[in-house]
C-alpha cells in the first residue's frame, strides 16, 4: 500500500502540477486578452481598403505606359485573380489559409521548435491573414508581444472579413520587389503583362517573393529566384494544384524577365507618359501622384510601337555607316575570377554588368576571350556566345594589333551585343539622338510621339523641347506665302548664281549655292521646289518680302520671333521643333486648317470619373481656317512631285502608292536632317542629329538620314488604307501644264523668269527688287535658341 501510494504521488503530482500551470497559462493568457483585446486597432482600413493608387498613364487603346509615385500599384479583385496565382500564393505561404482562424497551430508547433533550437525568434509562422495584420498595424521587429498582438489582430482580422476578402487585400497590398505592390503590379514589372495573362511557371517566380523579396527578386538573383520557383511549383505537385507533367513543363519554360525595370510596360512611351504626367500634375494638386488619376493620351500602341522600331532601326543603321567605337568599359576578369571561387561566376559577372543598363535590346556583355577570328563574351543574364567570320566585319578595327588600348576589344571589355534573327551580333549605344510624331491632320490627334533613341539614357524630349534648324524642310512654308503673292507652281524662276551685298546684309558678301553646287537656269516653282534648289528660293523670298513671309508662317504656328526677316530664312534658318513641324505639315493635308497637336484625350479620377476632356479645333471649321484651301490643294501637289520623283522619291519606290507628299530637309554642315510627310490621313516629321550639333556626316541628308526612318513608320501604319488624295477645291484652273489660282492665270505661256534682271550689275544700294531688308546676315546658322519644356497645359489640346 504504502508504494502504490508513492506510485499515485509521483504520477499525480506532476500531472497536477502542469495541470495548474497550464490553467495558470490560460488564465494569464485570458487576462492578457481581455486587456489587449479593448486596445487593437481598429480595422476600418481593411473594410474600406483604399490603397495609395499612383499616377497611371495609357494609350487610347488601354494600354498601361507609365506610372508615377513612390508605389506601383495595379489593384485586382479576387475573382480577376487565376487560379495558378491563387493556388501559387497558398502553397508558398499558407496551405492551410482556409481551414484555419487566423492562426496555424501546427505551424506554430513547428516554428516553436526551430525557435527553441536557434535560442531566440529565428523562424515565424505567419498565416496570410498575420501577414497582411503585420503589414498594416504593426512594426517589423521580431518579439513575443508583436506576436502576441499580431495573433490576436488576426482572430480580430478573422471574424471581421471573408477568406477571398483577406486573400484579395494581400494580393493587392503585399511587397514584391522593384517598388511593386501586389501581384498584378509584379506581373506587369517583372514579365509585362496583365496578371490574368501570367503562366504557371510566372505564377510561382512571383509567389516566391513575399518570403524575400529582395533575396529572390528575379532581376538581380535569377538563379536564387529559380530555386524558389522550384520550391513553389514542388508545393504545389504536393498539394494536387498540378500535376506531374504540368509540374515537368513549367520547370522547363524558360522565363523572359524584364531586365530593364524602369520601363515594365507593354509598349515603349515614356515621353509620352512624362508629357501626360505634367499636363495632370499642373491641373491637379499634390496627391495627383496617390489618389489614382488616370491620364488618357491619344497615342496607340500599333502606331507608337512602329515609330519606336522605326526609330531606333534609323538610327542603328545610322550608328554603323560611321564605325566602331570601341569598348564600352572594362572590368577585371582576375577578381571576378578570385571572387567566384567563393561563388556563382556567371552571378557575380551579372552583378558586374548591372553598372551597364539594358538599352531594351542592346545588351550589355564582357568579353571573355577575342583575337582576330572570334569573339566570345558572356551577355547580361546567362548566355555566352561566340561571334566570328563576317559577325565581326563590324568591330575589325577594334581587334587588331593597332587597336587604341582604350577602347580595343580584349578580355574584360564591355559590349553591346544584339540578336537579330536568331543571330547574335556586336553593336553599340548610338550618340546620335532622334525624334519622330505622327499627327491626325483632320484633329491633331497625336498617334506616336518618340523623343529619342532611349529614355532611359536620355529623359530629353527632342519632339517638343529640341529647336533645330529645320533647312530646306521649312521651304514649303515660303512657296506657300508666294502663292498668295500671286506666284503658282508653273511661275518661272532662275536658278542662276546669285550674290547678295554686304550693304544688304548687313554683314558681308553673301552667294548662296545650291547643295549640288550646280545651277539649273530657268525652271518653274514646282521643279525648283522638287529639286530643293536653294537659290530659287532666295529669290522666291526677296519677291515676296521677308517681313512678309515671317507674318505669314504664324498662320501654321510657328513663332515669327524665331524666324528672323532675313533672307535666309528661305533656307530654314530659323528655330523649330518636330511638334511644330508636325502640326505645320498638317494644314497641307487637311486643306488649310489651323489644328492643334494634342497627346491627351482625357484625365479621369480613380473611379473612372472625366475630370478634364480635350476639345479641340478640327479640320472642317471655317473659323480654323489658316491658309486657302487653292493654296493647300496646291502645294500638297507639289510636295507629292518631292515624294513620287524628287529629293523623297524613295518614299513612293518604296512604298508603291503615290498618295504620299512631304519635303526633306539638311541645314547647313550637315547638323540636321529632317524629312516632313504626310499622307491626307496622317502626317508624320521624323529629325535626326547630335545633341551638341556637330556634322552628321558628309552624306547624311534628310532624305538618306531621316527619311528611311519616316518610310519605315507609314509602310506598317498606311498597310491597310486605301490610295487617298486631296480633292481639287473650286478656283483652280490648268493652264500651260501647270494649275493656278483662277485669276492668276497669264494670258500667255509665262516665260519671265523671276530674277533674270540680276544678270545685271548690282548697285551699292543692293539687289534689283529687293525689299529693304536692314542688317540681313550671312547664312551661316544662327545661334541655338534657348530650350525651354514645353508648356504642358498647351499639349492637352484648344478648348479646355
Amino acid at each position: 500500500m504504502p508504494i502504490l501510494l508513492f506510485v499515485l504521488r509521483c504520477i499525480l503530482y506532476p500531472v497536477f502540477f502542469f495541470l495548474g500551470l497550464a490553467v495558470s497559462g490560460a488564465a494569464l493568457f485570458l487576462v492578457v486578452i481581455l486587456v489587449a483585446w479593448p486596445n487593437l486597432p481598429e480595422i476600418e482600413v481593411l473594410t474600406d481598403y483604399r490603397p495609395r493608387m499612383p499616377l497611371q498613364v495609357f494609350s487610347s487603346d488601354g494600354y498601361l505606359i507609365g506610372e508615377f509615385g513612390e508605389e506601383r500599384r495595379a489593384p485586382v479583385g479576387i475573382r480577376e485573380v487565376p487560379d495558378i496565382m491563387k493556388q501559387a500564393i497558398l502553397a508558398a505561404e499558407d496551405d492551410g489559409f482556409y481551414r484555419h482562424y487566423g492562426v496555424d497551430p501546427a505551424g506554430i508547433a513547428r516554428a516553436a521548435l526551430s525557435n527553441i533550437k536557434a535560442q531566440g525568434l529565428s523562424q515565424g509562422a505567419s498565416t496570410i491573414t498575420q501577414q497582411v495584420a503585420r503589414t498594416f498595424f504593426l512594426r517589423p521587429e521580431k518579439n513575443w508581444a508583436r506576436k502576441l498582438y499580431e495573433a490576436l489582430l488576426s482572430f480580430k482580422i478573422e471574424s471581421t472579413l471573408g477568406k477571398d476578402q483577406i486573400l484579395e487585400i494581400y494580393i493587392n497590398q503585399i511587397f514584391l520587389g522593384q517598388r511593386a505592390y501586389g501581384f498584378a503590379a509584379a506581373a506587369q514589372t517583372y514579365f509585362g503583362k496583365p496578371l490574368p495573362q501570367i503562366s504557371l511557371a510566372e505564377a510561382a517566380m512571383l509567389a516566391g517573393l513575399p518570403k524575400a523579396p529582395s533575396a529572390f527578386n528575379p532581376v538581380v538573383n535569377p538563379k536564387r529566384a529559380r530555386i524558389r520557383q522550384e520550391y513553389v511549383l514542388r508545393r504545389m505537385l504536393q498539394l494536387g494544384y498540378i500535376d506531374e507533367a504540368r509540374f515537368r513543363a513549367a520547370l522547363d519554360e524558360p522565363l523572359v524577365i524584364k531586365r530593364d525595370s524602369a520601363t515594365p510596360f507593354p509598349l515603349h512611351a515614356e515621353h509620352v507618359a512624362e508629357m501626360a504626367r505634367q499636363i495632370a500634375a499642373e491641373r491637379f494638386s499634390e496627391d495627383v501622384y496617390s489618389g489614382g488619376i488616370q491620364v488618357i493620351t491619344t497615342i496607340n500602341k500599333a502606331d507608337q510601337e512602329t515609330a519606336y522600331r522605326a526609330l531606333r532601326q534609323g538610327v542603328l543603321d545610322y550608328d554603323r555607316r560611321h564605325g566602331y567605337r570601341g569598348a564600352e568599359a572594362y572590368v577585371d576578369l582576375r577578381q571576378i575570377h578570385d571572387d567566384s571561387e567563393d561563388g556563382d561566376s556567371e552571378e557575380i559577372l551579372d552583378i558586374a554588368l548591372q553598372e551597364f543598363p539594358v538599352a531594351d535590346d542592346l545588351l550589355p556583355a564582357i568579353v571573355l576571350a577575342a583575337d582576330a577570328t572570334r569573339v566570345t563574351a558572356y551577355v547580361y543574364g546567362g548566355e555566352k556566345v561566340t561571334l566570328k567570320g563576317g559577325e565581326l566585319k563590324f568591330v575589325a578595327r577594334m581587334l587588331g594589333d593597332r587597336a587604341p588600348t582604350d577602347r580595343k576589344l580584349r578580355p574584360g571589355a564591355v559590349i553591346r551585343v544584339q540578336r537579330k534573327e536568331d543571330r547574335w551580333q556586336i553593336t553599340q549605344l548610338p550618340e546620335v539622338e532622334a525624334a519622330f510624331v505622327a499627327v491626325d491632320p483632320k484633329d491633331g490627334t497625336v498617334r506616336a510621339l518618340i523623343g529619342g533613341f532611349d529614355f532611359n539614357r536620355n529623359m530629353y524630349n527632342h519632339v517638343t523641347q529640341a529647336w533645330r534648324q529645320p533647312g530646306s524642310s521649312f521651304k514649303p512654308f515660303i512657296y506657300s506665302a508666294a502663292l498668295e503673292k500671286g506666284f503658282s507652281p508653273g511661275s518661272i524662276i532662275m536658278d542662276t548664281p546669285l550674290e547678295i551685298s554686304a550693304d544688304a546684309t548687313g554683314s558681308r558678301v553673301w552667294r548662296p549655292k545650291n547643295y549640288d553646287g550646280s545651277f539649273g537656269g530657268p525652271m518653274t516653282l514646282r521643279t525648283a521646289l522638287a529639286k530643293s534648289k536653294n537659290i530659287p528660293s532666295v529669290r522666291l523670298l526677296q519677291a515676296i518680302g521677308p517681313r512678309y513671309a515671317q507674318d505669314y508662317i504664324t498662320r501654321f504656328g510657328f513663332d515669327a520671333s524665331r524666324h528672323p526677316p532675313y533672307l535666309t530664312m528661305a533656307l530654314g534658318a530659323g528655330s523649330v521643333t518636330p511638334w511644330q513641324m508636325a502640326g505645320a505639315y498638317s494644314l497641307f493635308a487637311n486643306g488649310g486648317y489651323r489644328i492643334q497637336p494634342h497627346i491627351v484625350r482625357e484625365i479621369r479620377n480613380h473611379r473612372g470619373h472625366v475630370l478634364a476632356r480635350a476639345t479641340p479645333p478640327h479640320a472642317g471649321d471655317e473659323a480654323t481656317r489658316a491658309i486657302d484651301s487653292r493654296n493647300a490643294y496646291l502645294m500638297y501637289t507639289m510636295l507629292t512631285d518631292i515624294a513620287n520623283h524628287g529629293t523623297a522619291a524613295r518614299a513612293a519606290a518604296t512604298l508603291k502608292r503615290h498618295d504620299l507628299a512631304g519635303k526633306t530637309g539638311t541645314t547647313n554642315d550637315y547638323l540636321d536632317a529632317w524629312f516632313c510627310g504626310f499622307h491626307p490621313s496622317i502626317v508624320g516629321c521624323a529629325w535626326i542629329g547630335f545633341d551638341q550639333p556637330h556634322r552628321l556626316g558628309s552624306s547624311e541628308t534628310g532624305g538618306h538620314a531621316a527619311l528611311p526612318i519616316w518610310i519605315t513608320f507609314m509602310k506598317t501604319a498606311l498597310a491597310d488604307v486605301p490610295v487617298q488624295t486631296l480633292k481639287q477645291p473650286e478656283g483652280i484652273a490648268k493652264a500651260y501644264g501647270d494649275m493656278y489660282y483662277s485669276e492668276n492665270v497669264p494670258d500667255a505661256n509665262p516665260v519671265e523668269a523671276l530674277g533674270a534682271e540680276d544678270e545685271e550689275e548690282e548697285t551699292a544700294a543692293g539687289t534689283p527688287g529687293m525689299p529693304e531688308t536692314p542688317n540681313v546676315p550671312p547664312p551661316a546658322p544662327l545661334p541655338a535658341p534657348p530650350r525651354p519644356s514645353e508648356n504642358p497645359s498647351q499639349i492637352l489640346g484648344g478648348g479646355n
